[in-house]
């Protein structure tokens, strides 16, 4: 083989390799292609999931606020027990001096 041969050959090769390389191109844009309807599709999929995530966040905010209420009311109602409690045992302590002090009046008598 002389040299006019080998670089019509490599030449022949380099085009060959060439329109390959173009063909798989095109091949793989053509598969791969995203048309108007796979557009829309992820705009409507964005909206929505914008929209579940402002009313995801709007819950959040909602329990938490009902979270903070119902604390409130528990510790309201744990103070309304403790000081119902201490008015009982003041209750009963006076009761137990009127006894003891009916008692005394009656083993005096």
């Amino acid at each position: 083989m002389n040299g006019t041969e080998f670089i019509a050959a490599t030449a022949g090769i380099l085009f060959v390799a060439f329109l390959a390389g173009w063909f798989a191109h095109w091949l793989i844009s053509r598969i791969t292609r995203v048309t108007r309807n796979d557009m829309d599709d992820l705009d409507r999929m964005a909206q929505e999931l914008h929209k579940a995530e402002e009313e995801r966040d709007e819950a959040v905010t909602y329990f938490q606020n009902r979270e903070a209420e119902m604390s409130n009311k528990l510790s309201q109602t744990e103070a309304e027990l403790h000081a119902a409690m201490d008015g009982l045992r003041a209750a009963r302590h006076e009761a137990e001096e009127l006894r003891a002090y009916i008692d005394r009046q009656a083993k005096a008598d």
